[in-house]
């Protein structure tokens, strides 16, 4: 079966439509559900898979690097490196040779990636985030020193606005060092305004490949979470009420004001998804009914009643009002 490519801005990796994400492998999924969902994937055409060196730093007795070593196994016991494309990323991690993306630290962080996921080279290398502290013509050129001596292919750029990105690329270009040529930043149907704007505008003006995370908005759009008290039902959901050490949720009253708005939109979108679901499922029901037994009120019909959508649903489905 031929499954269709794309390709990553100006790199030459070309990737399945879809990538997988490995934020959980090693954390809410053990070694069993980590190489199933690994399997699966390459099974059904993947080809990339994203971790970082820092995924899952946050869990109590880890140290990060759990994630790239699960896959370091799976890549081991398949036997699949060639069939694979692995992103990695570093910026968020502490560790040997300092933090952020200091050229030392990069460098330590570039090999300890390397022998947790055993393997000689890592296809694309992303700065997690963006290093106000260190100057970007540093950084590239760390980065710029991996790529010719053959351990990263390309790199890619994560959390970025668009001045800085756009300021990145103009580094690399006077100074001829290896550009960002993909961008990682989050984007889904409730987060959006991220990136659409002008950083998607500048990636489309400058060729720069767009991979997302958070596509389902850490499971919202999954459908799981109907209340604020379904996040107590997984570790991320959890994770994402829990208050940081210190005590106070987060050190922006702004940002949780915006994470308690859009939860609640959320909240909205998914009641509203259900509800035109029903409505949808009691027309064609209806409509079948009406074939199959002409005139009358049938038992099955009788049943449909009882999920009839409500008045607010009709208005909104007929655009009367917004969801």
């Amino acid at each position: 079966m031929t499954h269709a490519r794309t390709t990553l801005g100006t790199s030459d990796l070309s990737v399945f439509p879809l990538n997988l994400g490995g934020n959980v492998f090693g954390w809410t999924a053990d070694r069993a559900a980590s190489f199933a969902v690994l399997d699966a994937f390459v099974a059904g055409g993947g080809t990339m898979i994203d971790t970082a060196d820092v995924y899952s730093a946050w869990v109590d007795g880890h140290q990060g690097g759990e994630s790239e070593s699960m896959i370091g196994e799976w890549l081991k016991a398949s036997g699949k490196r060639d069939d694979v494309l692995i992103a990695t990323k570093v910026g968020m991690l502490a560790g040997e040779g300092g933090e952020g993306l200091k050229p030392a630290r990069i460098a330590a962080a570039i090999d300890a990636s390397l022998k947790r996921l055993g393997t000689d080279r890592i296809d694309l290398y992303f700065a997690h985030r963006d290093d106000p502290d260190t100057p970007l013509e540093d950084t590239l050129g760390a980065f710029h020193d991996l790529v010719e001596a053959g351990k990263v292919r390309a790199i890619g750029a994560s959390n970025y606005a668009a001045d800085r990105l756009d300021e990145a690329l103009a580094v690399a270009e006077t100074n001829t060092l290896t550009p960002y040529t993909v961008l990682q930043p989050e984007l889904n149907l409730v987060d959006r305004e991220k990136f659409e704007g002008p950083l998607q505008h500048l990636c489309i003006a400058r060729d720069v490949g767009v991979v997302t995370y958070f596509a389902l908005a850490q499971g919202f759009l999954s459908g799981k979470y109907r209340s604020e008290a379904d996040l107590g039902k997984s570790e991320r959901g959890v994770k994402m009420t829990r208050p940081p050490a210190g005590g106070a949720r987060t050190d922006d009253p702004r940002r949780d004001g915006r994470r308690r708005r859009r939860n609640r939109r959320i909240a909205r979108a998914n009641r509203a998804r259900l509800e035109c679901g029903a409505a949808r499922r009691y027309r064609a029901d209806r409509q079948r009914d009406h074939i199959g037994a002409g005139s009358g009120i049938t038992g099955r019909d009788e049943a449909i009643a009882d999920r009839r959508p409500t008045g607010a649903t009709r208005r909104r489905e007929q655009g009367l009002t917004s969801a």
